[in-house]
């Protein structure tokens, strides 16, 4: 080792001055290349990558927020309805319809009961109704007082359809669903 070394000093005191500082100049960019290609730049690529990745998940937490709040909402609507369903009269639906229908001055043409979904906690029974020759007027009143009676009745495909008699007339078909708890 130290023949090396000694063979390595000689060469290098038989380089001229303007030789030494380009070998010196080479070694530095070299030291420099190493330390910046192993130290340097991975701690800025995982800086940058912490970046990434924080604002990543800012986002995420944003999005959290967001959909908490929905939940929130869409939560304490699920309560009040299931309070609304629970307080109700539980009273026949057809007749509902019917004495809804006397007080809105409306005629109904036909009442068809329809298959409803099943659940555990509560049952839905479903009627199609369909009114013939009514103003626009008498609908809209009819579904008011659909909407606002204490049994929880929610108003399903709606459809409407000038008369080519009358066009001030509509036959109008809709569903009513109306839910009572399962005891």
């Amino acid at each position: 080792m130290d023949e090396l070394l000694g063979r390595l000093r000689t060469q290098l005191q038989a380089l001229t001055l303007r030789e030494r500082l380009l070998l010196a100049s080479v070694g530095a960019l070299a030291i420099v290349s190493v330390l910046y290609f192993a130290l340097i730049a991975p701690v800025l690529s995982a800086r940058q990558e912490a970046r990434s990745r924080a604002t990543g998940a800012e986002q995420e937490l944003e999005v959290v927020r967001r959909l908490r709040a929905e939940y929130t909402s869409a939560s304490g609507a699920l309560a009040g309805i299931e309070q609304r369903i629970q307080q109700g009269p539980s009273s026949n639906l057809l007749t509902t319809l019917e004495s809804l229908a006397r007080s809105s001055s409306v005629k109904i043409e036909s009442m068809e009961p329809q298959a409803a979904g099943a659940s555990d906690r509560y049952r839905e029974t479903r009627v199609q109704l369909v009114l013939k020759g009514v103003t626009l007027s008498q609908t809209v009143g009819y579904l008011q007082q659909i909407e606002a009676a204490p049994q929880p009745l929610t108003i399903r495909n709606l459809r409407l359809r000038t008369r080519t008699d009358n066009p001030e007339l509509l036959d109008v078909t809709f569903t009513v669903s109306s839910f009572e708890a399962v005891s």
